[in-house]
This record gives C-alpha cells, structure tokens and sequence, in this order.
C-alpha cells in the first residue's frame, strides 16, 4: 500500500483534493465542521464565467484539443468504491485515442497546482467507473480560455492518493489544521470569519 494511502472509509469529493492543497481549513469546514459558506464576489465571477464557458465549448471543435473524432459529455457524475472519491466532471472527451477529462478554470495565470491534481483525481475516477487508461487531460482557462494539456503521471496518482490519505486523517483528527503560509488567500475565503486566529488582512493573530 502507498505511502499515505488507506482503504478509504470516509468518502471524500474531488475538490477536497484541490481544496486541501489551497488550504487544509477548507475541506475541514466542509467535512467536519459543516458551516454556512459566504458568496464572495470571485465565487460569483466564477460561476457566470463557467456558464458561458459551458455554452460555447459546445460549439467548440476537438482541433484545439489536438484531436479529431469524438464527443464530448458535459457535467459528467463519477463515483468509486475503491477510491471512496465523487465528483462532477466539467467533460469527458471520448474519442478513438481514449478517455480525456477537461475542467474549466477561471485564472489570469498559469493553472495552480491543486488544479492540476484535481485534474489527476478526475481521471482515476474515470478509469475506476469505465474500465480505461486515462493518460492525459486539459485545463481550459478563462477568461482567456487557453488549454493546458495536463499528462497524468504515475507520480501524480500517487501524489494524490497520499492528500486523500491525509484529509482522511484529518476529518478523523476532527481538529482544526494549520491556516495556509500563503496569507494572500485568507482575503477572499468563503471561510475567512470562521477562522479567528486570522486577521481580516489574513494576518495570523496570536488567541490568549
């Protein structure tokens, strides 16, 4: 068995995967400690963003995915046993050369990194549920809407296999994880009021 890797028995959301490399805070909040989310104005950017993404990649051809015959299924809903892992798929690409998951991302810069481990975690789900190999998938970035081809490594899957080991283990703690070091991401938190020892200014604040 791999390092960090257990046989799950709590299910857990692929976006728990990009989440807890964001922050450990927030799969926390919605596993243990299940609390209202405020809507900030970058969640609503994004989701108006991700709509109009959705219509126009319908129209989209396959060419600038690199490939040529094939369909695309949209909001695609995966779900292993083994893995104990769910999540909705932005689209599956199916062509004569393979399976290929693409999810949409709203940045101005490169993909972060948890996207592209979300990304992994997507295309073992579909490996578990249709019985392929997945060997790459794409990032479409918007409002740019550029495509970042994303191979999925072996390294990666085991990558991923150890953060599903640790938020396990962190839901089984049922204690509150370390704030992210990067303090820029406190600002905009759906989370932030909950975290008391950080300053609106996502300053950690020293509690007596």
């Amino acid at each position: 068995m791999s390092e960090g890797w257990r046989e799950p028995g709590i299910e857990l959301r692929v976006s728990d995967v990009k989440q807890y490399v964001y922050c450990p805070r927030i799969p926390y909040y919605h596993n243990v400690l299940p609390v209202e989310r405020k809507v900030t104005y970058k969640m609503q950017a994004a989701r108006v963003e991700h709509e109009v993404l959705d219509r126009l990649e319908k129209r989209r051809s396959l060419v600038k995915y690199g490939l040529d015959l094939g369909e695309r299924r949209f909001h695609v809903p995966l779900y292993s046993p083994r893995l104990g892992l769910h999540g909705l798929l932005d689209c599956l690409v199916v062509t004569p050369a393979g399976h290929f998951p693409v999810e949409f991302k709203v940045t101005s810069g490169e993909p972060a990194v948890g996207h592209k481990y979300q990304l992994v975690a997507y295309a073992m789900l579909v490996e578990e549920c249709m019985r392929v190999t997945v060997r790459h998938g794409f990032l479409v970035l918007v409002p740019g809407r550029r495509i970042v081809e994303v191979p999925i490594m072996p390294g990666a899957r085991l990558h991923v296999k150890r953060l599903l080991g640790a938020v396990r283990r962190l839901v089984e703690a049922g204690r509150l994880p370390a704030a992210t070091r990067v303090r820029g991401r406190c600002t905009d938190c759906e989370y932030r009021n909950y975290c008391l020892d950080v300053a609106p200014g996502g300053r950690v604040m020293l509690l007596r």
